[in-house]
C-alpha cells in the first residue's frame, strides 16, 4: 500500500514538475518556418505603430487608370489581435501588399507573424486575388490576412 502511495506521489510530482518548467515559446515548434528554424520577426507589422488605423480607406487617384494608388482593407478581429493590410494597385493589378496592423501581443504572435506575413503577400501578389491557402501554424492570421485582403481588393472595384 505503501508502494503505491509513493508511485503516486512521485508521479504527481513529476508531472507538476513538467508542466512548471514548460516553455513558453518555442522557435522549432511551429510546422512551415524555414529551415526549421526561428524565423526573424517581419518588419511589416511594426507599421501599426506608425499607421494610423483610422487610416482613409483609399487615397486619390491621380490622373488615369495607370495611377497607382493605395486602398486600406478592413480591420479583422483575430483571437490573437488585429489584422489590416493595404494594397496598393496600378493599372488593375496588386503591385503590393502592405500589412498595417498584425497581432504583435507577444514574441510568439510576432514570430508567427515573421514567418507567415511574407508568404501570404507573395502568394497575394502571385494569385492577384484572396483566393489564397492559409499558412500552416498561423491560421488565425492568415484568415484575417485573407479577409482584410478581400476586402481591399473589393473597395479598389477588383
Amino acid at each position: 500500500m505503501r508502494r503505491i502511495a509513493l508511485s503516486v506521489a512521485v508521479t504527481v510530482g513529476g508531472v507538476l514538475l513538467l508542466l512548471s518548467l514548460k516553455p513558453h515559446s518555442t522557435a522549432v515548434a511551429v510546422a512551415g518556418t524555414p529551415s526549421g528554424g526561428a524565423a526573424a520577426p517581419a518588419p511589416a507589422p511594426s507599421a501599426s505603430a506608425t499607421a494610423p488605423a483610422t487610416s482613409p480607406a483609399t487615397s486619390p487617384a491621380t490622373g488615369g487608370s495607370t495611377a497607382s494608388r493605395s486602398v486600406t482593407g478592413d480591420t479583422i478581429q483575430t483571437r490573437y489581435g488585429p489584422v489590416q493590410l493595404r494594397i496598393t494597385v496600378k493599372g488593375g493589378k496588386i503591385t503590393a501588399v502592405t500589412a498595417v496592423q498584425m497581432p504583435t501581443n507577444n514574441p510568439r504572435d510576432e514570430e508567427i507573424t515573421g514567418f507567415a506575413v511574407p508568404q501570404l503577400t507573395q502568394e497575394a501578389l502571385s494569385a492577384q486575388s484572396a483566393r489564397i491557402d492559409t499558412v500552416s501554424g498561423a491560421t488565425y492570421t492568415s484568415e484575417g490576412y485573407i479577409q482584410s485582403l478581400q476586402s481591399a481588393l473589393d473597395k479598389a472595384g477588383l
